[in-house]
């Protein structure tokens, strides 16, 4: 599924089909459950992207998810590992995503939401793409990555699905340094890089298992 998924910016003029809403909004509901967080569904409506977005697309998104939870120190690392968990799991129901990055409106977005003192820091569009996308320039392992030794299989699974890993402004800021089952993971400092620290962690935990190893705190 991590292969498959591509970035789509453009989509057809179809409904979101209501068992998928339903199945969608399922996730959803045990995200914000298990994280505390306020994220929500929006369709038929592409009022939370910004201008440039809608453009971006051909004013061809139609529905999009809301990345929205009460405002805390870890709250955009949240964001982007429960962000990463939706993306892949609508590929898996046969939809096409696009996270928006800095392309979002936050105001509009917060309308959608029962809470209003929750902090909005990002949407995801999402729908049938017009195509499936294709696969984004990516840096080499050694660019992102070092393993003191010789790097175990599970090391380098992790770091080949980080590679893949959609980023919040894609320019894929990951450091991981890597000793024994010790994993450091960091992102460089940016706009959103406690997202892609989130969306990061995710993808690797996926290719590397997380039963092979443990995180170290962030430096």
């Amino acid at each position: 599924m991590i292969e498959k998924r591509h970035t789509v910016r453009k989509y057809l003029d179809k409904p979101l089909d209501m068992d998928l809403i339903g199945l969608l909004n399922d996730c959803i509901e045990q995200i914000n459950k298990l994280y505390d967080l306020t994220f929500k569904l929006v369709t038929n409506n592409s009022d939370g992207l910004s201008s440039l977005a809608r453009l971006m697309s051909n004013n061809s998104v139609q529905n999009y998810i809301i990345l929205a939870g009460k405002d805390s120190s870890d709250l955009d690392e949240k964001i982007g590992y429960c962000g990463a968990d939706l993306i892949l799991y609508a590929q898996g129901l046969g939809l096409n995503t696009w996270w928006c990055g800095g392309m979002f409106n936050g105001k509009n977005a917060l309308k959608h939401l029962d809470d209003k003192t929750v902090r909005v820091n990002g949407v995801i569009a999402i729908g049938y793409g017009k195509t499936q996308g294709v696969p984004h320039k990516s840096k080499r392992p050694d660019q992102i990555s070092h393993y003191q030794g010789k790097a175990p299989d599970w090391f380098k699974s992790g770091i080949k699905a980080l590679l893949l890993a959609p980023s919040a402004l894609n320019r894929q800021p990951y450091i991981v340094d890597g000793v024994g089952n010790k994993v450091s993971f960091k992102v460089k400092n940016g706009a959103f890089s406690q997202v892609d620290l989130g969306i990061g962690k995710y993808f690797f935990e996926l290719g590397a298992d997380k039963s092979n190893f443990e995180w170290e705190d962030t430096l």
